[in-house]
Parts: structure tokens; C-alpha cells; sequence
């Protein structure tokens, strides 16, 4: 089995390098990684780790390295030092849609396919509350023992006419840690039949 921790860690120190490293080469030389799906940050990995195990997958040992990047701007750089120009990994994507443009120039500069590309209308988390309603997202925080932090963050006048929806997923941006916490909380509690398309569409490719 790949060790994906080192290799993901390598990766990302070579493309913060200017790809001068050699470290991420010679692990990708020992190691059996075919795929790497770019992702924008962390709370997006932690979605994607949970649908994994929703479904029973260990990525790692079928080879694939479930890469959160530290933004969109990042992916040309990654793209470049993973794709055919690279490592020759296939190279897979999970955006926001504001961000599309920024991943299929970067896909096709590195002769990777944009088909391989999954965009979320606002943003990963945005289509988790949609797909499980608010009335439900709102259980879940309160479960979390978060009531009354969300109450008075709906106090805040900066919340006042903004959709439940709106509200709801700012929320999750406005603590350290707590998208990356809710990206497993919300990818749990989703029933079979409702992922949202993006997600669903990634792990089928898969």
C-alpha cells in the first residue's frame, strides 16, 4: 500500500519549491499512485475521505492521492508536476464553479482532460446543505453543540435577508477547522439517493 500521507506531503513541498525537489519523484518511483484528484483545500479532502469510506474505498491503497492544494490558484503549478509534462498521473478535479476556468486552463496546459473535472455551483459545502435542506443541516450543528454559536452568528446584522441556505454556509467559513469538521458531518448524514451531482460524479469516475 502506498504510503499517501508522504507522498501527498512530498508533492506539495516539490510544487512549493518550483519543482526542483527530487523527494516526490523518488516516492512516486517505490510507490503504486496512478491518479490524483486536486482538490482546492482541506474541508473538500475531508468530504471526499468521508464518501470514501460512505462507500467502503480506501483511496490510498487503489492509488489515489486526494490532493487539497491551499486554493485554486495553486492547480497550475500541481498540474504541471503531476501530469503527462510530470508524473503522468491521470489527473482528477473537484472545483468551485468560480474557480472552473482556473482548473481547465491548467488541465489542458498539462494535456490532462477537463472531463475529468467535477464543479460545485458555489462551493462543495453550498451543495451539501441543498442536498440535505436546511431544517436538517441546522439539526446537525445543534448536535454538534454549536446552537448557540449559530444563533448569534443569525443575530449578526451582516445576516439579516440573506437565504437560510446563505446563512448556513457562511456559518461553516467563520471558525477555524469548522468547514473541515461539517465536510465529514454533512457527507455523512447524506441519504444514498441524494449526493450531490459533483461528488457522485467524481467518485463514479473513479
Amino acid at each position: 500500500m502506498a504510503d499517501m500521507g508522504t507522498f501527498r506531503s512530498a508533492v506539495t513541498e516539490w510544487a512549493a519549491a518550483g519543482a526542483t525537489g527530487i523527494p516526490a519523484q523518488d516516492l512516486f518511483d517505490r510507490e503504486s499512485v496512478h491518479t490524483a484528484v486536486l482538490l482546492e483545500g482541506p474541508s473538500d479532502a475531508a468530504a471526499v475521505d468521508a464518501m470514501a469510506a460512505r462507500h467502503g474505498r480506501d483511496l490510498a491503497a487503489e492509488g489515489v492521492c486526494v490532493l487539497p492544494m491551499g486554493g485554486a490558484m495553486s492547480v497550475g503549478r500541481f498540474a504541471a508536476l503531476l501530469g503527462p509534462s510530470g508524473l503522468d498521473l491521470r489527473l482528477m478535479g473537484l472545483c468551485d464553479e468560480r474557480e472552473q476556468g482556473f482548473y481547465v486552463r491548467a488541465l489542458r496546459r498539462a494535456d490532462a482532460a477537463p472531463r475529468d473535472l467535477f464543479v460545485c455551483a458555489a462551493d462543495l459545502e453550498d451543495e451539501l446543505i441543498r442536498a440535505l435542506g436546511v431544517p436538517v443541516v441546522t439539526q446537525l450543528v445543534e448536535a454538534e453543540g454549536e446552537s448557540r454559536q449559530l444563533q448569534t452568528f443569525l443575530q449578526q446584522p451582516a445576516q439579516q435577508g440573506r437565504l437560510a441556505q446563505q446563512q448556513l454556509r457562511r456559518f461553516l467559513g467563520t471558525k477555524s477547522g469548522r468547514k473541515i469538521h461539517y465536510g465529514r458531518v454533512l457527507v455523512d448524514a447524506l441519504a444514498p439517493h441524494h449526493v450531490p451531482a459533483p461528488l457522485e460524479g467524481l467518485f463514479a469516475a473513479l
